[in-house]
């Protein structure tokens, strides 16, 4: 019995060292540790939610008719071409959600339902009129929020954000919480930049392109657009180079004529990193490298397109048009332009972690000051302290020294707890607070419980080593049952809460566990142990 009970106190300890462990980052002696400790130990501990640090809540809109609208437009090049291979003249254009063919010949219509099933006919009368199905429309857009989630994920993990909250809400919507931004305007731009890669060949050869003004003023862009509507071809789009003067700081922009179909997108990019550019530390640019495919593709893009433009284009800006001089392997280029280190900096993360399908559209935009963090963590300690205060003095008054063996346990669970969630490098936040406090009343109420039976045992004339096994076999499916069935609500609400209700489901869980190991093990084996010694005649209970 003894040896069985010994065993039993070493694996106490064991976990109580394993806990303190996990738990010592959070605590100011952690810096008093050696660096080898530091290097080889747990070195993270429990994080602080956005509502106990501060920091930015962001809720954005995917806007998924863009998503939409892109493929369209998608459409109507790749029909545009098909029917350009099967020799049928006709006019291909998008018109909004729409892809208008003139003229209307069943033919072609025939040809493209053929080709594209996906797409619908709208109207057949003067002109083809056709459209993405209802049922593809709805899947590019939910797949277009489910994009942009991983990329948005993907941008805030670069950016080095500890602990953020990103997670889907309702149909289109996306929730951003970021604990301890310190420069919130950069990181809303680094999460809301579209990032759409695009390397166009310059169209110098349309007679267009030599009627374009040589420069313009920000704000005349849509007055270039109306003027030149109607003279466009239609394989071709007008989109502006900007440049600032580093002296007067004043910004010109600069059309140009670009082939509407991309000759390479930035999905294929591997690498992305910032360049000095000058020697005086003035200005940056941006290397980039292709994957295979992406190299083998530049080499094609540039090899037949020698002596032209190719066009570098980030979400319908032109950043630089240099001339092909050659065909160019590798697959090696650089975005120059007037770019300082940060701004450098964050064009490399998104273009590494990848353009957004649709662009989003901010909702809200919430900044949580670190005042309100250090006032809600002193009012949950404070809470927790005294509501721990008040939970002993109750049960050393009510139950004497089994009180205080149960005082123990309840000490031993609040350890174990914190040291859990440490080692999940669990993100604390209010209502995870709430569920600490919640376990530790469950872990009084266990062991109300099984005193209770063991005092009616005591009452029926046992001995005090038989009224302890048989209060605790008693009560044993009791407290099982209860910690279970919370258990199960504190899973449902993991699945399908959101932030702090996840949070609260986390702090719960692992305190409801970690009692019934207290309760049933940490407590009996005092109780185990007292008996085991002597013949104990009265049971202070």
């Amino acid at each position: 019995m003894k040896k069985k009970v010994l065993w039993r106190f070493l694996f106490i300890g064991f976990t109580v060292l394993i806990a303190v462990i996990f738990f010592l980052p959070n605590t100011p002696l952690f810096k008093y540790m050696p660096d080898w400790w530091k290097k080889n130990m747990p070195g993270k501990g429990i994080v602080l939610g956005l509502d106990l640090q501060g920091g930015l809540h962001l809720v954005f809109e995917v806007e998924g008719e863009k998503a939409v609208e892109s493929s369209t437009e998608r459409y109507a090049i790749l029909i545009r071409e098909t029917l350009l291979k099967r020799k049928f003249e006709a006019n291909v254009k998008r018109n909004g959600l729409n892809i208008e063919i003139s003229p209307s010949r069943q033919e072609i219509a025939s040809a493209i339902k053929e080709t594209y099933p996906l797409l619908d006919p709208v109207s057949a009368e003067q002109n083809l009129i056709l459209k993405i199905s209802d049922k593809e429309a709805a899947n590019i857009k939910n797949n277009a929020v489910d994009q942009a989630l991983e990329t948005i994920r993907n941008r805030i993990d670069q950016f080095g954000v500890a602990e953020p909250t990103i997670h889907r809400q309702g149909e289109n919507e996306i929730v951003v919480q970021l604990p301890g931004v310190k420069d919130p305007k950069r990181a809303i731009d680094l999460v809301g930049k579209t990032a759409q890669l695009e390397f166009k060949i310059v169209d110098d050869e349309s007679p267009v392109a030599a009627q374009l003004p040589q420069s313009v003023s920000p704000g005349e862009e849509e007055n270039i657009l109306e003027q030149f509507a109607e003279k466009i071809p239609p394989e071709d789009e007008i989109l502006f180079e900007k440049k600032v003067n580093k002296e007067t700081g004043v910004v010109t922009k600069f059309p140009i004529l670009l082939k509407k179909q991309a000759a390479l997108s930035g999905n294929l990019l591997s690498e992305a990193k910032v360049n000095l550019e000058s020697q005086y530390g003035v200005d940056y640019s941006v290397s980039i490298s292709f994957n295979a495919e992406g190299a083998k593709l530049f080499e094609e893009v540039t090899g037949a397109n020698v002596k032209k433009r190719l066009a570098i284009i980030l979400d319908n800006t032109v950043y630089s048009a240099p001339v092909i001089q050659e065909k160019i392997a590798g697959g090696n280029a650089q975005i120059t332009g007037s770019f300082g280190m940060e701004e450098a900096k964050d064009l490399s993360i998104v273009l590494k972690a990848g353009a957004l399908p649709a662009p989003l559209k901010m909702l809200q935009n919430v900044t949580v000051g670190p005042s309100l963090g250090s006032d809600s963590i002193e009012a949950g300690k404070m809470a927790g302290i005294i509501g721990t205060i008040l939970v002993i003095i109750f049960m050393i008054f009510y139950y004497k020294l089994s009180g205080v063996i149960a005082d123990l346990a309840l000490l031993l669970n609040i350890l174990l707890l914190l040291g859990a969630m440490a080692s999940l490098n669990a993100t604390l936040t209010m209502p995870g607070i709430a569920g600490i406090i919640l376990a530790i009343g469950m872990a009084v109420d266990s062991n109300v419980l099984m005193f209770e039976r063991i005092r009616d045992e005591i009452r029926a004339g046992k001995t005090p080593r038989a009224s302890v096994d048989s209060g605790y076999s008693k009560a044993f499916w009791t407290i099982f049952d209860s910690h279970v069935t919370t258990l199960i609500t504190a899973a449902v609400l993991f699945q399908f809460g959101t932030g702090p209700i996840k949070g609260f489901a986390v702090t719960l869980s692992l305190g409801v566990s970690i009692n019934l190991y207290t309760a049933l093990v940490g407590t009996k084996s005092v109780f185990d142990l007292i008996n085991s010694r002597k013949e104990v005649k009265k049971l202070s209970i």
